[in-house]
């Protein structure tokens, strides 16, 4: 692959999509976050008597640190709805920029400069139009992402054409679009993920929905088919034959449903969450 394809910095999709790769990072646990919050202040209730124990004068003295906190988050609140703002005032003046990528990634139009002149290295190859597999390179040059993306899923991965963010209101939210040129691997031509928070100024996250891929036939790249010979002196000649699934990036469109019950979150689940909250 050459230099120039490893130093699309412009294309970095941790940058180019606000909470994209925060969203990839944190999907582990952020389907957790809300139950196990409720679970926590209903612990944190059983200790309420802590503050009726300490002396007058402490007690006095944390009153005011509420008082603080309180003044605090007013003014949180106040900041969560400006940078909303500046962050829909940005997103219309980026526009015109990504439609441009847009337009020079996909060969719509040429660059000034670029010539017709056939090279050397070009003359057995049939002539590229735009930039070959620009957004495969972006997620692959992302720390996050990269990590997502097994070497099974490269080809299909070829075929974005374009990678979408934007903010939803009703119900709260972010939505990220992934478009995908006519392939081999499977017949939608947008994968979606849409994301409810219950509060997006906090990384809580209500309910995931990604798109239900339709892969064709032998091309799923989220199972593999496992082959197994029959026992000896078995009837059955017949190699036997099961799927399983298996790491993809595109298990990123089959998110985790959030427990319903406090009850279905065990010690084990809050382990497993703290533990990749540290990473």
């Amino acid at each position: 692959m050459s230099n120039s394809k490893e130093n699309f910095n412009m294309a970095d999709l941790g940058s180019s999509l606000p909470g994209a790769v925060a969203a990839l990072n944190a999907e582990d646990r952020a389907d957790l976050v809300n139950a196990l919050k409720n679970k926590l202040q209903n612990l944190a209730g059983q200790h309420s008597d802590v503050l009726e124990n300490l002396t007058p004068k402490v007690r006095k003295r944390v009153e005011a640190l509420r008082e603080i906190q309180g003044q605090h988050d007013e003014l949180e609140a106040k900041f969560f709805e400006e940078r909303a703002a500046l962050e829909a005032k940005y997103q219309k003046l980026y526009q015109p920029l990504y439609s441009k990528r847009y337009d020079i990634v996909n060969g719509v139009v040429e660059v000034d400069g670029v010539t017709n002149e056939v090279t050397m290295d070009q003359e057995d190859k049939a002539e590229e139009k735009g930039v070959p597999d620009f957004w495969l390179t972006a997620m692959k040059t992302n720390e996050v992402l990269a990590e997502e993306i097994s070497e099974r899923d490269e080809g299909a991965l070829k075929y974005i054409k374009d990678i979408k963010w934007c903010r939803i209101d009703n119900p709260k939210g972010f939505k990220l679009e992934f478009f995908f040129d006519t392939n081999p691997y499977f017949k939608n031509s947008v994968l979606t993920k849409t994301y409810h928070m219950i509060d997006e100024d906090e990384p809580i996250l209500e309910k995931a929905i990604g798109t239900e891929i339709e892969w064709f036939p032998g091309k799923c790249l989220t199972q593999k088919l496992l082959k197994k010979k029959p026992r000896k002196g078995s009837k059955n000649a017949k190699p036997i034959t099961k799927t399983e699934n298996c790491e993809s990036f595109f298990n990123f469109f089959s998110p985790p449903q959030v427990p319903e019950d406090d009850e279905d979150i065990d010690e084990d689940t809050v382990r497993t969450v703290t533990v990749h909250s540290d990473k």
